[in-house]
């Protein structure tokens, strides 16, 4: 694993996106090229999203697409076998079309969040059935509302060496590598006209966990656009890690490879994990949105991207406690506005690059 001073780390910010910050202050970044805008997008908190009037306003004032964060999570969707509750999904589905915004569904298959019951599955006919019915239900209530899905969320592992397997899951226990084909045969049988991704975290970085699992992510691609599998875009999570710089050359390298095979590429779920980073304010900012800076420069120099989708729009609402909880005390501060909803270094670097055409 790469180590940075905290020095080069600033330094590297500075150099790269002309931080001039103060505190939650916006950056100052040079007039991007002309260009169709790209939509910004972030996921949707339940609990926010129902009690705060000031969440639902930055979302309506900075994202032309949403996503809801556990909304179409297994967990949340079939609390029980024989039953599904689309409710949260469905407002914010209702909201977006109120808004003039569009809806991306995440995730069909996924190895986590998985409601208690599916336990009880043990067999690779009743796996492959449950997952048939769960996609011909989802897909098909959204068909022509949801036009892009993830079709299969995190399908690659953790490395061992040099080499990333497939991630352990109920589907991979019981039918195989097939699942992954599976999955996305059914969601294009049950809507024909949707953009069907593969969606992927920790591709990105300089260490030794983003190579391998780079490389056995492009493997999957391959093998399945050898088979004929609707596979059309893959999606770049991005949750970034901070202490790491980016892998400049990986990321174009695997995104000019992936846009050689007509798939598009989308941004899912940027956000950068702070929890190693500077405690003072202005620094670690500055760090977060030069990481940002890094990812998206690097993509933008091989394909311009779908979609700059946050996971999550303000430090108020976010994951990051639950995993990466600072020791110093203080609040994560991962997303593009911070917890009293003003626009931080990081709204910066995404609108700029939302402007910005491919190199």
């Amino acid at each position: 694993m790469t180590t940075v001073s905290r020095r080069k780390l600033l330094t590297r910010g500075a150099e790269l996106i002309g931080v001039a910050a103060v505190g939650s202050a916006p950056l100052a970044l040079a007039t991007p090229t002309p260009g169709r805008r790209i939509p910004f997008g972030a996921c949707v908190n339940e609990g926010a999203f129902a009690r705060d009037v000031a969440y639902r306003d930055a979302l309506t004032t900075y994202c032309q697409q949403v996503t809801p964060e556990g909304g179409l999570f297994w967990a949340g969707l079939r609390p029980a076998r024989d039953r599904f509750d689309f409710e949260f999904a469905d407002r914010v589905q209702n909201f977006a079309q109120a808004n003039g915004m569009t809806m991306r569904g995440h995730a069909l298959v996924w190895y986590a969040a998985m409601p208690d019951w599916t336990k009880q599955i043990g067999s690779a006919a009743e796996a492959e059935r449950e997952m048939a019915l769960h996609i011909e239900r989802v897909v098909t209530r959204y068909r022509g509302k949801i036009k892009t899905w993830h079709v299969v969320n995190e399908p690659i592992g953790d490395p061992t060496g040099d080499v990333a397997p497939l991630r352990p899951s109920i589907w991979l226990r019981y039918l195989g590598e097939d699942y992954i084909e599976k999955a996305f045969r059914l969601a294009h049988q049950c809507d024909p006209d949707a953009e069907l991704l593969l969606n992927e975290y920790d591709v990105e970085s300089i260490n030794a966990i983003s190579t391998p699992r780079r490389q056995a992510l492009l493997r999957l691609i391959h093998h399945l656009l050898s088979r004929g599998v609707p596979l059309h875009g893959v999606g770049l999570q991005g949750h970034i890690r901070g202490r790491d710089e980016i892998d400049g050359d990986g990321v174009r390298s695997f995104v000019a490879e992936v846009q050689s095979l007509g798939l598009s590429v989308h941004v899912t779920e940027l956000d950068v994990i702070d929890d190693s980073l500077p405690a003072p304010i202005a620094a670690r900012d500055a760090i977060v949105a030069a990481r940002a800076y890094d990812f998206l420069n690097a993509i933008f120099a091989a394909a311009r991207p779908s979609v700059i989708a946050t996971w999550g729009i303000t430090d108020r609402y976010t994951w990051m406690p639950m995993w990466y909880k600072r020791k110093d005390g203080q609040l994560n501060r991962p997303l593009p506005l911070d917890e009293s909803y003003r626009p931080k270094p990081l709204w910066s670097v995404i609108d700029y690059f939302c402007q910005r055409a491919a190199s």
